[in-house]
């Protein structure tokens, strides 16, 4: 049997292993790690919750720790990347638990928090540098770190991050950090347009891939409920008080944020504990939210695709689908937050008339036919004695005068996008009559 000593991991990786349990690697950390330690690029593909994040950690601590540098100021040995705050913070407490007892220092910076903290934290300089793009970035312009000393560079979920639109972002660091590196990627799903991109930032990698690409795991059991749009509240509630002594934790993913606290407020109606976790929640939120969906003091979080990689909590049993994705790939993410560490797991879609063709899209790429689950007997007699969550009363005008969009609209935008401004800012060139109208106030 393999074990983590006979892969060439140093004594003091194998003992923060053994103190957190960990004795057989997993098979992409079989496949990735003696690559890795011979300094080599890799471009590793796996299932979600296959043990990626420990697969490039555990050979980089140990090539930083036997290759220990004085830190420079402003400056960082590795880089890794990562598409959102969560997943940011997870990674860096591995690399912390990994290298306890290899004198390795790591810092994570991200969005939604006061940056100078964070100028301050990297001022010395730091071994290990965890980030996402925009706010590295920002940091960079603001000289806070220097990039030109970067060993090496990762980027983790490397699908997400392009899907997201950080291709641009990832093109100027890839400008800044040197040539000579060693360079990762690592996702669960590498389509050829991204395949082809990764290419440009990989030399001559090992490819790696434990699954077939874009498989669902195999423990989790699939099924699907066709049912009307607006009957999907009802049948989620129903759903969960039906299967309350089954439910160990919940995810439910909604695709916008303002569905996802739509969600919230009528299953909180209905007397269900849970919480929202997406991008308009401050980072306190998202934090808080976690904590106890983490500990259990909450058993239901509703997300939107963004915390489907950033997510990795023991114990999730349901994966709820209230909508589809639109990308059939973020359905093997989704599904993926379940049946980790060897235990099953449950995930249920719900499919409206308008979603079937988004069903047929991630039939053709898992190649596993959804199993039909009729719904809840005596379903109509039941929604309607559910109860509708508490209207807030109406918020009063501004003094300065409300504004909105001359179609009288407001547009939930998708996560992980950009806010966008209708009109220009106060004394701006270039306004546009009309783009933003006046409806209140003095």
């Amino acid at each position: 049997m393999t074990t983590f000593a006979s892969l060439g991991l140093s004594k003091p990786i194998l003992a923060a292993l053994e103190a957190k349990g960990y004795n057989t690697p997993t098979p992409i950390q079989m496949q990735a790690i003696p690559p890795l330690l011979e300094g080599k690029d890799l471009c590793g593909i796996a299932q979600t919750g296959t043990g990626k994040t420990a697969a490039f950690a555990l050979p980089s601590i140990q090539y930083l720790s036997e290759n220990q540098q004085p830190l420079r100021p402003h400056q960082c040995r590795m880089l890794v990347l990562s598409p959102t705050r969560e997943l940011a913070a997870q990674i860096a407490d591995s690399f912390k638990t990994y290298g306890k007892q290899s004198r390795i220092s790591v810092e994570c910076v991200f969005g939604g928090v006061p940056i100078n903290r964070q100028i301050r934290a990297l001022a010395r300089g730091v071994d290990v540098l965890v980030a996402t793009p925009g706010r590295l970035l920002d940091l960079v312009d603001q000289r806070a770190i220097n990039l030109k000393q970067v060993e090496i560079f990762v980027l983790d979920e490397a699908d997400q991050m392009l899907d997201l639109g950080f291709i641009h972002a990832l093109k100027r660091i890839a400008t800044i950090i040197p040539k000579q590196r060693q360079s990762l990627f690592f996702s669960a799903t590498m389509p050829k347009t991204i395949a082809d991109l990764g290419a440009q930032f990989l030399n001559d990698p090992v490819k790696v891939s434990v699954a077939p690409q874009s498989t669902t795991a195999e423990r989790v059991e699939q099924f699907v409920t066709f049912v009307h749009a607006k009957e999907k509240q009802a049948l989620l509630t129903l759903t969960l008080q039906a299967e309350e002594a089954a439910i160990d934790r919940a995810l439910i993913f909604t695709r916008t944020k303002h569905g996802a606290d739509r969600v919230v407020k009528n299953l909180q109606a209905a007397r269900i504990p849970c919480a929202a976790i997406h991008g308009n929640k401050s980072q306190g939120q998202r934090t808080a939210a976690l904590d106890a969906f983490r500990k259990g003091e909450i058993r239901i979080l509703v997300a939107t695709d963004i915390a489907a990689r950033g997510i990795d909590v023991s114990g999730v049993s349901h994966v709820i689908n209230f909508e589809l994705p639109n990308v059939a790939e973020q359905y093997v993410h989704r599904i993926g937050r379940t049946a980790r560490a060897g235990r099953e797991g449950i995930a249920i879609s719900f499919v409206d008339g308008e979603e079937r063709a988004y069903l047929k899209q991630i039939e053709r790429l898992t190649r596993v036919q959804l199993e039909q689950r009729p719904l809840p007997s005596n379903f109509d007699a039941e929604k309607h004695k559910l109860p509708k969550p508490v209207a807030k009363p109406e918020a009063p005008k501004r003094s300065q005068g409300n504004y909105r969009r001359d179609d009288g609209q407001r547009r939930d935008r998708p996560e992980g996008g950009e806010r966008r401004r209708y009109g220009p800012k106060p004394g701006g060139v270039g306004a546009h009559k009309g783009s933003v109208r006046k409806t209140g106030g003095r």
